[in-house]
């Protein structure tokens, strides 16, 4: 996704989605930060304007090679993919074709990817996005995928296509992609029957996509409030991990100090021994509201990629 821009190329058209109950103040930032993220850009990702502008050529140029693949001509959308790369052009170039590959092979999880297609799972309260940054600059998002989960009423699959329409909104910040995002599995209530709905397919397509094709600084999945059965989930998962993406996992249980050493206790809900208050009352569909903003920027972005389906 991107901004909207005006005929003018200006920015910000619309107000940017905000959702406000009490203290919990959930608003998209589609500035570009201040000497903060400026300093964290360039020390992080080689972000320089001369970098910068090399890159972007360098990118287009290569593009030109993959003429089945349609992506926008547009610095910001390049972007939002170079900077995970560190602003390296072949890196960059090999993660948009895995990215879009992953849509052409994956019509389960990726087609008709909108807001609007996925209000069930938005307005269920499993998927909350954090308001407030750690001090890195991080995002943070909640999954509730215990008790909050009824896989009789919303599938493993609707799951992952909420968690792919969460991080790519969270991707349209400039912040979020110089800073990532930290990813937080609360399974309290995780029960046996649960497990069988974690196949091995699922596990693989799920992994190929994190550790792929996913165009963002994941920082960290922190696991907390597992029952002893999670071992069981995780087994699944674990042939599949690469060694980087393992050392990013961390096992938290109940040990709230272990999870303020990598999250920030002001991004954090007070149950998971943070800072944030979350309100009494329902959030799945404010929640839900906030997303559906996003739904022309989702309807664009289904737009983009191959054109063929020669890319198996």
């Amino acid at each position: 996704m991107s901004r909207q821009r005006d005929q003018d190329g200006v920015v910000g058209v619309r107000d940017p989605p905000s959702f406000k109950v009490d203290d919990f103040i959930l608003e998209s930032d589609f500035q570009d930060g201040d000497e903060f993220y400026r300093e964290k850009a360039e020390k992080e990702l080689r972000e320089t304007p001369e970098v910068v502008q090399q890159a972007l050529k360098d990118i287009r140029v290569l593009l030109q090679g993959e003429p089945n693949l349609v992506v926008p001509d547009d610095d910001e959308f390049f972007q939002k993919f170079m900077r995970p790369c560190k602003w390296y052009p072949k890196s960059t170039y090999e993660l948009l074709k895995r990215f879009y590959k992953y849509r052409v092979n994956n019509p389960r999880y990726c087609n008709n990817l909108t807001p609007n297609n996925e209000k069930k799972v938005l307005s269920s309260e499993i998927l909350i996005p954090l308001p407030e940054r750690t001090t890195q600059g991080c995002r943070v998002l909640l999954i509730n995928a215990g008790k909050k989960w009824n896989p009789k009423q919303i599938s493993i699959d609707e799951i992952f296509r909420g968690v792919m329409l969460s991080l790519d909104a969270a991707m349209a910040e400039p912040k979020t992609q110089i800073a990532g995002v930290h990813v937080i599995m609360n399974m309290e209530g995780f029960a046996l029957s649960q497990v069988t709905y974690i196949t091995p397919s699922f596990a693989a397509s799920l992994t190929e996509w994190v550790q792929r094709c996913l165009p963002c600084r994941l920082k960290g999945i922190h696991i907390v409030n597992q029952p002893f059965i999670f071992n069981m989930v995780y087994a699944i998962f674990k042939p599949f991990l690469l060694e980087k993406t393992r050392k990013r996992i961390h096992f938290h249980g109940t040990d709230w100090k272990s999870l303020t050493s990598y999250v920030s206790a002001k991004a954090l809900p007070t149950s998971l021994g943070g800072e944030l208050v979350l309100p009494k009352v329902p959030l799945g569909e404010g929640i839900c509201e906030y997303f559906c903003w996003f739904e022309k920027e989702f309807e664009a972005s289904n737009r983009n990629g191959y054109r063929s389906a020669t890319t198996r």
